[in-house]
């Protein structure tokens, strides 16, 4: 696909993002709007994947180690094909297969229950573990939170990932520098980010603008032709990104639009198209 192709894409991302957080009246629409183009490129240009055959045993897997942003990887699921978009308006619902964190037992093209933070990358290192023990060929991508990465279990698993070279797995920061109770420096900055990961025996790449399309192609590009290491993109995003009203603010990290903030959110994304 060409990036214009992925950006209309990513547009209907962060549209499907918006009337889930809305209908659930919960959520967390930041971080997910922030990686809306990394969803996208993933589902859409880099990983092989089949929503006929979910559980096709040679996928790429994907594991949503920040997997309160579930709303962005519902809304991209749901765009690929996985199920119909409308179930997106069931989203923390129940009875819903779209729940406020991932489960890989109801929702199709889940590969990981997740929602701790820094449990999601060590499950993608062992995924990518149990490939190279099985000399199967399917990669491994990991989305991990510049505020999740505070957490020690992450660097646990990088240090494994790192000293057993696992050149299929590629692990992505959504840089966005908000969390929950404010930015990295006012709680507990990780930086430098790519420099822990070089530490760690990462390839890293760098990315100065996580919402462009083009760059993330070049990233991913990187991170394959690597080989003899894991792989790290840190990409510098936007958190809220393409709600004016929403982009780098650490309020809307996890409280979903009103009516009226709905509606002028979707009317912003209605322009861009």
């Amino acid at each position: 696909m060409t990036n214009e192709e992925l950006a209309k894409i990513a547009r209907e991302v962060r549209k499907g993002i918006l009337v889930g957080t809305h209908a659930a009246r919960s959520g967390h629409p930041g971080g997910s709007l922030s990686a809306a183009e990394i969803f996208t490129y993933l589902y859409f240009e880099e990983m092989n994947v089949d929503p006929r055959n979910p559980r096709d045993p040679g996928r790429d897997r994907f594991v949503l180690s920040k997997g309160h942003c579930a709303p962005g990887l519902y809304a991209t699921l749901a765009q690929r094909g996985f199920f119909p978009v409308s179930d997106l308006e069931t989203l923390r619902h129940i009875g819903s297969h779209l729940q406020g964190h991932p489960n890989m037992n109801d929702t199709p093209g889940v590969d990981m229950s997740t929602g701790s933070l820094g449990q999601g990358i060590s499950a993608a290192v062992g995924m990518a573990i149990a490939a190279k023990h099985w000399g199967d060929p399917y990669r491994v991508y990991a989305l991990c939170g510049d505020g999740e990465i505070e957490e020690g279990e992450v660097w646990e698993a990088a240090m494994l990932a790192g000293n057993h070279a696992l050149d299929n797995l590629c692990v992505i920061v959504d840089n966005n520098n908000l969390q929950i109770d404010g930015t990295l420096d006012e709680v507990n900055s990780a930086q430098p980010i790519a420099d822990k990961f070089r530490a760690f025996r990462f390839n890293v790449v760098e990315v100065a603008d996580g919402n462009d399309l083009g760059q993330l192609r070049e990233a991913f590009a990187a991170a394959r032709a690597c080989e003899g290491a894991p792989t790290c993109i840190v990409a510098h995003t936007v958190k809220g990104k393409g709600v004016s009203f929403m982009e780098n603010q650490v309020g809307w990290h996890g409280k979903a639009p009103n009516d009226e903030q709905f509606a002028q959110a979707m009317a912003e994304l209605e322009r861009e198209a």
